[in-house]
């Protein structure tokens, strides 16, 4: 795993017909949202004035934190509150340190996710785990605990004059844009997700499951996604 997976992944593609299994990473493999865990993090404690940056949206929160749209712009927004003043050196140690801590956590992993990669592995098919979450904190909790056998696609983040942002951030339709840069070409064989916003995604696989849904979120991924769609429950 390393910063340049994306362009491994194109230079292998052209000689591997192996069947494509796509893994989202936050609410498939592990059960929180951990980019978001490490937000909440660095806004206690003394950390609590960066969140005077972002006062302006305080109001809108709870009306964006529902959506696909509105969970995208706070995630843009807190990465930049949090690192705000910091080098980008700086914040890439502090989420190694947070990530490899969160994956010594008991409980964290879904087992039936592991279990399921590793079958897929065992089976000769090309696993890639395909994340929004910052390349980072994805590689730190996955080699914290020695899972081996996928290919890694994050999204990726510079430092900058206001903070670190997102370069690429591989959330909605951008996954499919995404592996299609990388060489990985549709339909793929199975997608997983618990996610309605991986919709262009599941719909772009012969296969897709939704890990985990609310009903309302099962409801509508149903909508879309008719017969092929699979729900699993996975603990």
């Amino acid at each position: 795993m390393n910063q340049g997976i994306e362009t491994a992944v194109v230079d292998d593609t052209a000689a591997d017909a192996r069947r494509v299994v796509l893994f989202d990473f936050d609410g498939v493999i592990v059960r929180h949202q951990t980019l978001e865990l490490f937000f909440r993090e660095r806004l206690s404690g003394i950390g609590r004035w960066r969140v005077l940056l972002a006062l302006p949206l305080l109001p809108f929160i709870p009306l964006l934190i529902g959506t696909v749209a509105g969970n995208r712009l706070l995630g843009r927004v807190f990465l930049r509150v949090v690192t705000f003043g910091r080098r980008e050196a700086t914040y890439r140690r502090q989420v190694a340190a947070y990530a490899r801590t969160y994956a010594r956590r008991p409980g964290v992993f879904l087992r039936d996710a592991v279990a399921t990669l590793r079958r897929h592995v065992d089976a000769g098919d090309r696993v890639i785990i395909i994340s929004g979450n910052d390349l980072t904190m994805v590689e730190a909790i996955l080699d914290e605990v020695n899972l081996t056998g996928y290919e890694l696609i994050a999204s990726q983040t510079r430092g900058g004059l206001f903070g670190v942002h997102f370069t690429r951030h591989n959330v909605d339709g951008v996954k499919v844009t995404t592996l299609e840069r990388a060489g990985v070409q549709r339909p793929w064989a199975v997608a997983y997700s618990d996610s309605l916003s991986d919709l262009p995604m599941l719909r772009a696989a012969e296969a897709a499951k939704l890990v985990n849904p609310s009903p309302k979120a099962q409801r509508k991924a149903g909508r879309a996604l008719g017969d092929k769609l699979e729900v699993l429950y996975w603990y």
